[in-house]
């Protein structure tokens, strides 16, 4: 039986991307809304990988953007379970720009989503801790 802290651990989900133009806005960096939808995806596996239940999106309490992520870079996305309810779960999700030639990495844009776990009729049941 493995504990919570692993279960948090073993469930941790990272994802590479490289920004390219068609996901760029007229500033030439990472539109918000492409973030958003890439942080939300990673998430959701994040979730899914802690409960192994069906969950959704509920909310997402709050994303900070620090850094714009221009065009030709690559970012990671990291997803980490950091509460878990009766029916729900937080995760919160980091991304880091990395130049695709040049050594470092920085944080650019970090958020929390909240998901509920739900059963076959939708309705929302207990998350297996």
């Amino acid at each position: 039986m493995t504990t919570l802290e692993e279960r948090i651990e073993n469930s941790k989900t990272s994802i590479f991307k490289a920004v390219f133009p068609n996901t760029t806005n007229h500033y030439d960096t990472l539109f918000g809304g492409t973030a958003m939808h890439l942080m939300d995806e990673v998430a959701f596996i994040t979730a899914t990988r802690f409960s192994r239940q069906i969950m959704v999106t509920v909310s997402s309490d709050r994303i900070d953007f620090k850094k714009p992520i221009p065009a030709g870079t690559i970012v990671e996305l990291i997803g980490k379970v950091n509460h878990v309810g009766n029916t729900s779960l937080k995760v919160n999700v980091e991304i880091y720009i990395e130049q695709m030639y040049a050594e470092g990495r920085e944080l650019a844009v970090h958020g929390d989503f909240t998901f509920v776990a739900i059963d076959e009729n939708k309705k929302p049941v207990q998350v297996i801790k």
